[in-house]
Order: C-alpha cells, then sequence, then structure tokens
C-alpha cells in the first residue's frame, strides 16, 4: 500500500497546473476553477457509489479500477487545449479518486484490525501520508523542469506511466478480510446504509464539519499560490521545487502529531490552532510582497492545514463499523465535494477580482468556522 501510494502520488504537473490550464490551455483561472467544480460535483455523483463498491466487491477491485482511471485521465487531459477536453479528463479523474479515497484508507484500517494494531492506526496513516508527500516532493521538481524544456503538455502525459505502475501493484495486493454485522447486504443497501449511518451519528457529523469547512479553504493555497508566485515575477522553472518545500513543510507536522498535542494541550486544542495559524497565514499573504516571506508563509500554511485530514481519516475510522467504514468515508468526502462545488466559482472570480483579497477573505473564513466548531475532546480517540 505504500508503494501504491507513492506511485498515485507522482503528480508532475502540481507545481505548474495553473500554468498548464491558463498558457497550454488557454483559459481563464475562473474557467479553471468551474472545472474543478464540475470535478467535485462529479465527485458527489460517484463517491458512495464507489465506496459501496469497495464495500460489495471488495477494496482491491476498486483500487485497481481507480488507478486504470487516473491513467486515462492524464492522457485525456494531455490530448488537445479544449475546456471539453478537460471536462472529461477531470470526470476520469473524479472517478479515480473516488474509487481510492475510502477504499485505500479502508483497505490499511482493516488491515491493521487483521493484525489486531488498530491502535497504531494515527501513525500508520501519519506514514501513509508521508510517503504521498515524499513522491509530490519528488515529482514537481521534475515536472517543472519537463515543462520548461519539453513544454507543460508533457509534464500531464508523463504521469501516465507511474499510474500505470500503480495499476500493476494492485494486483499483488491480498485483501484483509471484512468483519461484517449479520449477513451479507446488496449493493444499494450498502450505499443506503453508509448514509443513515453517517445521518444518525452526530458525532461523525461534528468531526465531518471541521474537517471540510477547514480542509476546503485551507487547500485553496494549492490554487493560488502560482498566481501569486508569476504576479511576484517568479519564473515557472522554481515552482515546483517551491511546491516541493510546500509538501516537505508536511512531513515533520504529519509524523509528530501526538507530540504537537502534547503541546497544544489536547488534541482539540492543537486541531484550532491547525486551523487557526494557517489563516493568519493567508491573512498575511495578502500583505506581503516580499518574496523569502511570502514563500514562508505557504510553509506554514502547507504545514498545518494540509495536514490535518490525516488525523481525521483516524478520527473517522474509529466511529465507524468495519462492514460499511468505505461507504460512510466516501459520504463525507461526498459532502465536502458539495462544500467545494460552491466555493471554487466564488474564489475563482474572487481572484480575478483581486487575489490579495481573496487570500485575505479565505484567511477570515477559516477563522469563523474554527470558532463555531463543536468538537468536543471525548470524539478524538486514539
Amino acid at each position: 500500500m505504500y508503494a501504491l501510494r507513492f506511485f498515485l502520488s507522482l503528480h508532475f504537473i502540481g507545481g505548474v497546473l495553473v500554468p498548464f490550464f491558463l498558457d497550454w490551455g488557454g483559459i481563464r483561472y475562473s474557467q479553471i476553477m468551474l472545472l474543478q467544480s464540475f470535478f467535485v460535483i462529479s465527485i458527489f455523483v460517484l463517491e458512495v457509489p464507489t465506496g459501496a463498491v469497495a464495500d460489495y466487491f471488495g477494496r482491491k477491485a476498486s483500487l485497481l479500477l481507480g488507478a486504470l482511471s487516473l491513467s486515462a485521465a492524464t492522457v485525456v487531459y494531455a490530448a488537445y487545449p479544449s475546456l471539453y477536453i478537460f471536462a472529461i479528463g477531470e470526470f476520469l479523474w473524479a472517478l479515480g479518486g473516488a474509487l481510492l479515497s475510502g477504499a485505500a484508507e479502508a483497505f490499511v484500517y482493516d488491515t491493521l484490525g487483521e493484525m489486531g494494531e488498530e491502535h497504531l492506526s494515527k501513525r500508520i496513516f501519519g506514514r501513509f501520508g508521508t510517503v504521498e508527500l515524499i513522491a509530490l516532493m519528488v515529482s514537481s521538481p521534475v515536472g517543472s523542469v519537463i515543462a520548461s524544456t519539453a513544454g507543460l503538455r508533457y509534464a500531464m502525459l508523463a504521469m501516465s506511466i507511474p499510474f500505470f505502475i500503480a495499476f500493476l501493484i494492485c494486483l499483488t495486493l491480498e485483501e484483509p478480510p471484512v468483519r461484517r454485522e449479520g449477513e451479507d447486504r446488496n449493493y444499494f443497501t450498502l450505499v443506503q446504509g453508509g448514509i443513515e449511518y453517517f445521518r444518525h451519528h452526530r458525532i461523525l457529523q461534528v468531526l465531518a464539519f471541521d474537517s471540510i469547512s477547514i480542509g476546503v479553504l485551507a487547500f485553496f493555497v494549492i490554487w493560488t499560490y502560482q498566481p501569486l508566485l508569476q504576479s511576484l515575477g517568479i519564473s515557472i522553472i522554481y515552482f515546483g521545487f517551491i511546491n516541493a518545500a510546500m509538501t516537505g513543510a508536511q512531513i515533520p507536522i504529519m509524523n509528530n502529531f501526538e507530540r504537537l498535542e502534547r503541546l497544544a494541550g489536547s488534541k482539540r486544542r492543537y486541531l484550532a490552532v491547525s486551523s487557526i495559524v494557517p489563516a493568519i497565514g493567508f491573512i498575511l499573504l495578502g500583505f506581503v510582497v516580499w518574496v523569502p516571506s511570502v514563500i514562508c508563509l505557504l510553509l506554514i500554511i502547507c504545514g498545518f492545514g494540509l495536514t490535518r485530514y490525516v488525523l481525521f481519516q483516524s478520527y473517522f475510522n474509529k466511529h465507524i463499523a468495519s462492514h460499511n467504514r468505505a461507504t460512510v468515508i466516501s459520504t463525507i468526502s461526498m459532502l465536502s465535494s458539495i462544500v467545494q462545488a460552491i466555493v471554487y466559482p466564488i474564489v475563482g472570480y474572487l481572484v480575478e477580482w483581486s487575489l490579495p483579497r481573496t487570500l485575505i477573505i479565505i484567511g477570515v473564513a477559516m477563522i469563523i468556522c474554527t470558532l463555531i466548531s463543536r468538537i468536543q475532546e471525548e470524539y478524538l480517540i486514539d
């Protein structure tokens, strides 16, 4: 699973994604955000059904199909610079992401369950996330070099190779047994059961609100830092290296959650710190123009804001029964998609209006969401 996550995370296009759409694709920033809105709407449509595929047909089957879909998506993206072609690529990427999202984490957690080591889930998910970050760190600079020498199109096309290798790795996986409660159920009962499970589980709802609201807003650092660097006159060849540094900033945080929680005084307090700190970083980015300071703020935002999902993967799984774990996690991802679909176009038009003011607005919104969060310490089970 570590190897699978590594090859699925070799995103050569990551450091130059916005220039890929703007320069090679010839579309506007607001159209990029509309594409992302279409992407998350596709996720919304696909998340629960693909989660049920993982629960009913097996995690391995879901992972196999997901890796193939991502490989096909990169070929479509690079086929021709057109908004409509990009939309097809977004749908294939959404399909692959949906097939992988609930299944990968459920596969890992059920494997730990089979080994009697569920208590290590926070540490294992941290390592799982670290492997992903290492791959992103390796691939981003390579992608920038490919883009600046061969062209932006080839940075996208090159990703089809590691994604197909991930498919081959899936063939070697041994599926852990799923602990079912009662008799086997059909596909549609699984879908309905996952949604109902979440709808009647108040703790999961509270956790999901905090995870989704802060996570969606923090993720906009990925979509705004490249226009910000371009506005500061930084050459595209450096984007991947800066992206690698932003990724690397997440590794020490992701591997020291327990220590950071002790320093903060509690798990709940650390969650608050991990949202307030990047919120302040966004607000400062709206004012700062000195390049070293901008890069430092980007590292801080990524380090704290983009690592929270790992903690929540651990906390979510503690409240979900094994037999519909992938479906419930996919339900939460579906809710995240709804929020993203609404927010992406808004941010797209805000950026075209004023990038600095947009960054400030994102930071203020993160602070508001933190203040209204209702997470209690007893919800955060190790």
